[in-house]
């Protein structure tokens, strides 16, 4: 779900820091420094990167400026995964093996020739299999210091949390009823102190 479905999910972030000036120039330099990595056929099995909004599989942040809409920065997250199914490993090992033990007439594989059949098996299809893109939007009010980010899936989350502070070098802070209550109590010592017991009964 996208900013532009008819029901999201939404997590707001409060963002912990100040982007350097020129702000557009250097948000685009570091988007485009961590811009999404294409990883079919190669052997890894996650990627993490930014990517654009309106284009989400070309993303070019240098030349395209259509990530600033007003007085907001909305890009998008892409998160590339595939997915080995467990049981076609198993079933490869186990012909593989078999093979091996035929090949050297023993009756027993090392524990090193074990993980060096399933590494290689495991390469093999990281080679073959296309990665399944997830792609989440998210708006950024660099002036007031708030993100939304529009899912609620947590490994997503704690993904863009990452990667957020290693592209930006500042920290987004969840926004909870309880982040909530806080911030507004923060000349308020007796009230945050209420507010942490009450959290922790």
């Amino acid at each position: 779900m996208g900013i532009l479905s008819s029901s999201v999910s939404i997590t707001r972030y409060r963002v912990n820091g100040k982007i350097e000036q020129p702000v557009l120039e250097t948000i685009s330099n570091k988007l485009e420094k961590r811009k999404i990595r294409e990883i079919d056929g190669k052997t890894d099995q996650v990627s993490v990167g930014w990517t654009c909004f309106d284009d989400p599989y070309h993303p070019d942040f240098l030349l395209n400026r259509s990530f600033v809409i007003g007085n907001y920065i909305v890009f998008a997250m892409r998160l590339d995964k595939k997915s080995i199914p467990s049981k076609l490993v198993k079933k490869l090992y186990i012909e593989k093996s078999k093979r091996r033990l035929k090949e050297t007439g023993r009756d027993f594989l090392t524990r090193d020739e074990k993980e060096g059949i399933s590494d290689g098996i495991i390469k093999k299809l990281c080679i073959s299999i296309p990665a399944a893109p997830n792609v989440y939007d998210i708006i950024w009010n660099c002036e007031e210091n708030w993100l939304w980010f529009f899912t609620n899936v947590k490994s997503a989350n704690e993904a863009l949390e990452t990667l957020f502070q290693e592209t930006f070098e500042m920290r987004l802070v969840r926004i909870f009823p309880y982040t909530l209550a806080r911030n507004s109590f923060l000349n308020n010592d007796a009230k945050i102190d209420l507010l942490h017991q009450l959290a922790h009964k």
